[in-house]
């Protein structure tokens, strides 16, 4: 639902990079340079970037019982 802290894989803390790589792609940049420029060399963490789905609004509208 939310980008995770940490990469799975690695360990290497990624949660701070989000916000920015999000922006980035949405100004029209490309997300192997965005990716590049905010020091994501592993394939495990730039999959994380890449294979995310944020659905926090979409959860958001439900109430919890």
């Amino acid at each position: 639902m939310i980008i995770p802290v940490r990469c799975f894989s690695c360990g290497k803390p990624i949660a701070h990079l989000w916000k920015e790589f999000k922006e980035r792609v949405a100004k029209g940049e490309a997300k192997k340079k965005v990716m590049d420029d905010l020091g994501l060399e592993r394939f495990c963490c730039r999959a994380q970037f890449l294979g995310h789905v944020d659905l926090v609004h979409t959860s958001a509208k439900f109430k919890k019982v």
